[in-house]
């Protein structure tokens, strides 16, 4: 037999035409299963090949559905951003982006694509949400401008008559400053020298008298009395003292507040003029209250109540009829003792007000805050003439010079843990000193 013969003979498929149908039927029929679609499905959980857990049951026709749902939904947001129509200008499709709440721009995106996004993201929101934002933008833009824009509202009759009488009080004050100013400028510049040089040289012999422990807790603040012999303390413990001078012996404890003394003052006509049982100081704490003081009594005449936050300073307006107080709720404030009552409740500061002093001429204010920023008030009108600025830190204290030649002096102290100072001029010389603590 050759080799030819050992060539495998190659089976030929079998090749069926029209529907198997019937043909699949006959071979189930011969196998004998007989099973329906429900009994195969038997048969595979009992024979282990398919699992299903009981009671559960996967419902194909419900996932459908949900399919055939989300992708209608596509198509119909498809339609509608077809109709949207977007602005070719590349600035107001970022605006409208940005007024989304979406990014302006993607990395690698073009004008194209971001126009496109916009067209997407509309689709999504609604056209009206683009409408919604600008109107919601326009209302914060007219608020934003009615609460900068400035507005005034009238005062109580109290505060005019009180205008009234400042300037009536400061008027001939400042004339007589004036005048004393020209008359020392008469005075020859060797005799100025000659008198400055002997200040100086007071000044370099002075002495430490005494030494004396005030308090337990540190000393807040303390002022001589008119007259110069006593001194007033105010401390953390919340007591505020006398002491004599020059020997620093205890007089007076004055008990009454509860919390952190800022300061306190004595009347300008105390301990010259006024009856001991009168009204002779004044404190402040960091509770808000205020206390006015007698120099005859350990215990508070009176309070003066209003401040809701701290009152870090007292000064005394130097007519004595008024009071002003520094609060940190941005404010300070003028009282008429002899209305007992709140004549001015100024605003200004955009934190909290920490000093406060008065002019000698009695027409003036400084104050000095947390903001860093100084003001000078013209108490006969209300107004700000004068913002000084260049501290970088709070300004914890402000004060205009006492003397007759240059009252218009002012020192104040600021946070910034140096021992400088700026000094600034106004017209007709008030000069304004800052100091800095860290």
């Amino acid at each position: 037999m050759s080799d030819d013969d050992d060539t495998p003979v190659v089976k030929k498929a079998r090749i069926f035409y029209g529907s198997l149908e019937e043909k699949e039927r006959e071979r189930v029929a011969r196998e004998g299963t007989g099973f329906s679609g429900k009994d195969a499905v038997k048969a595979g959980i009992a024979a282990g090949n398919i699992n299903i857990s009981s009671g559960e049951a996967m419902e194909m026709e419900d996932r459908v559905s949900e399919r055939q749902a989300e992708v209608l939904a596509e198509f119909e947001r498809r339609k509608r951003a077809r109709q949207i129509t977007v602005s070719t200008d590349d600035a107001e499709v970022k605006a409208c982006l940005r007024a989304l709440g979406e990014p302006i721009t993607l990395f690698g995106e073009g004008p194209a694509e971001r126009r496109e996004r916009l067209r997407n993201t509309l689709s999504v929101v609604g056209p009206d949400a683009l409408k919604k934002s600008k109107k919601d933008e326009d209302k914060a833009r007219r608020s934003q401008e009615e609460y900068h824009q400035t507005w005034y509202h009238e005062g109580p009759a109290s505060l005019k008559e009180a205008r009234l009488w400042l300037a009536r009080y400061s008027l001939p004050r400042a004339a007589g400053r004036l005048q004393d100013a020209r008359a020392l400028k008469e005075v020859p510049e060797s005799t100025r020298t000659v008198r400055k040089q002997e200040l100086h040289k007071t000044l370099r012999n002075l002495n430490n008298v005494c030494s004396q422990i005030g308090d337990d807790r540190p000393i807040s603040y303390c002022q001589f009395s008119p007259n110069s012999k006593l001194l007033a303390t105010a401390s953390w413990s919340g007591l505020c003292k006398l002491w004599a001078v020059p020997d620093c012996s205890l007089v007076r404890t004055l008990r009454g507040h509860n919390t952190n003394v800022g300061a306190i003052s004595f009347h300008p006509k105390s301990t010259l003029s006024l009856e001991e049982s009168d009204v002779n100081m004044a404190s402040c704490a960091a509770d808000g209250s205020v206390k006015l003081w007698s120099l005859d009594s350990d215990e508070p005449v009176a309070d003066i109540e209003g401040h809701t936050m701290r009152v870090a300073r007292v000064a005394w307006h130097p007519s004595g009829r008024f009071l002003g107080t520094t609060c940190y709720d941005n404010s300070w404030r003028l009282w008429d003792l002899d209305a007992q009552e709140e004549i001015l409740h100024q605003e200004g500061h955009s934190k909290g007000v920490h000093d406060i002093h008065f002019h000698p001429d009695g027409s003036l204010a400084g104050t000095g805050g947390l903001d860093a920023f100084g003001r000078i008030w013209d108490l006969r009108t209300g107004r700000c003439v004068m913002f000084l600025e260049g501290h970088l830190k709070e300004i914890y204290s402000i004060d205009f010079s006492p003397n007759g030649v240059d009252p218009s002096w002012v020192v104040s102290a600021e946070d910034a843990g140096t021992s400088e100072f700026l000094l600034r001029e106004q017209t007709p010389k008030p000069f304004f000193l800052h100091f800095h603590w860290l």
